[in-house]
């Protein structure tokens, strides 16, 4: 690999669910919202306009928080790795990373820290089949290639 390869890695499959989702959860919100009409239950009040525009907005917030989910990648180059999950973001050197991992039923792949921890990739998910077994290779040699250079280092020193 050669020193300014860049992997860039986005899940496929979720990102087509959550747009869906959102797109159907405001249209459902938006219809709800144009039925609110006319008096509530035993006649003590009614919907208002600004219940209407508060169906709508809900239904847009509830769309933004399917959304988030569509927010995870990973990319990586010859120095670091840069992983953003739903919520959390990482950036890290190849040094502090032992190896990558996608185990076998696994719902996304990981890497391992040489500090024993587990970093979740969710890039990576095991729903989006060869696409995800492609990132972790190009990973693996990122990473290796890494590895190499050190041992260069190591030896020529």
């Amino acid at each position: 690999m050669s020193e300014t390869e860049l992997v860039r890695l986005k899940p496929r499959r979720i990102r087509v669910v959550c747009w869906s989702a959102a797109a159907a959860l405001v249209v459902v919100f938006g219809l709800v919202a144009t039925s609110l009409s006319g008096p509530t239950g035993d006649g003590y009040g009614s919907f208002q306009r600004g219940d209407q525009i508060a169906m709508i907005g809900l239904g847009v917030f509830g769309a933004l928080g399917f959304l988030l989910f569509t927010r995870p990648r990973v990319e990586a180059d010859a120095r670091s790795i840069r992983v953003r999950n739903v919520i959390s973001s990482y950036e890290l050197p190849w040094e502090v990373v032992r190896g990558v991992r996608f185990d076998r039923g696994a719902p996304w792949a990981s890497l391992e820290l040489h500090d024993d921890d587990l970093l979740p990739m969710v890039a990576l998910q095991a729903a989006d089949k060869e696409l995800a077994v492609d990132g972790v290779r190009a990973l693996r040699r990122l990473h290796e290639a890494h590895q190499a250079r050190l041992a260069e280092r190591a030896v020529g020193r």
